[in-house]
């Protein structure tokens, strides 16, 4: 029994896309770009849909009028500068979280500290 000529064309031209990218769980893996936080100061609320164009909205302070949003390291100061020409931007801060060393050298804790962990001090 053969199977129809479609199925076998299609399944080999599946085959012939796989060694050139991974799949995780049945998708495309996608290479993850560098992303940094900005903290968009506002007068109103009614501007946050504008604010949504620059990036990916995360948090919006409704009583200290703030939104935290994401965009790409290579769009930072476009898009900086682009939202401090809105009238309704008050200030832009940029998160310095990219630049902070995380690697701590002496992680290992004294005995005496682990000593009280463990007896729940």
């Amino acid at each position: 029994m053969m199977a129809a000529p479609g199925v076998a064309v299609v399944a080999a031209v599946a085959a012939a896309k796989l060694p050139d990218r991974k799949l995780h769980k049945g998708r495309d893996a996608k290479v993850r770009t560098k992303r940094q936080g900005i903290i968009v100061w506002f007068q109103h609320r009614k501007n946050i849909k504008q604010i949504k164009r620059y990036g990916n909205l995360l948090y919006v302070s409704k009583k200290m009028r703030y939104a935290v949003i994401y965009t790409g390291q290579d769009k930072m100061e476009e898009v900086v500068h682009s939202l401090l020409k809105l009238s309704f931007i008050t200030k832009v801060d940029v998160s310095a979280r990219p630049f902070i060393k995380t690697d701590y050298e002496n992680a290992i804790p004294d005995e005496a500290k682990e000593y009280d962990y463990k007896i729940g001090i």
